[in-house]
């Protein structure tokens, strides 16, 4: 039941990472969100609720990491893939 839950906030942080940065709701890319909602998970909810001195519980401070760290794990991602196209369409250009 625990990784259900941890599955689904996993998608649901993602989701909301990519609302907040542009995406629009029939855009969603779910795979996508899923891996940012895990990831960033665990590198701003981690980090997060131990700088706050929460340990590992489940606290406010830990899903506010969380959601930050799906913030710029999809960002990073967007420019990337931004990056990627406009690399790929410059040389095609040619």
């Amino acid at each position: 039941m625990l990784i259900i839950g941890i599955i689904l906030f996993g998608i649901l942080v993602g989701a909301g990472a990519q609302l907040i940065l542009g995406s629009d709701a029939a855009g969603l890319d779910w795979t996508f969100a899923f891996i940012s909602g895990i990831g960033g998970s665990l590198l701003g909810g981690l980090l997060v609720s131990l700088l706050a001195g929460d340990g590992i519980s489940l606290r406010p401070s830990g899903i506010l990491g969380s959601l930050v760290g799906a913030l710029v794990i999809t960002a990073g991602w967007q420019w990337y893939r931004r990056t990627e196209t406009d690399a790929t369409e410059s040389s095609s250009d040619r």
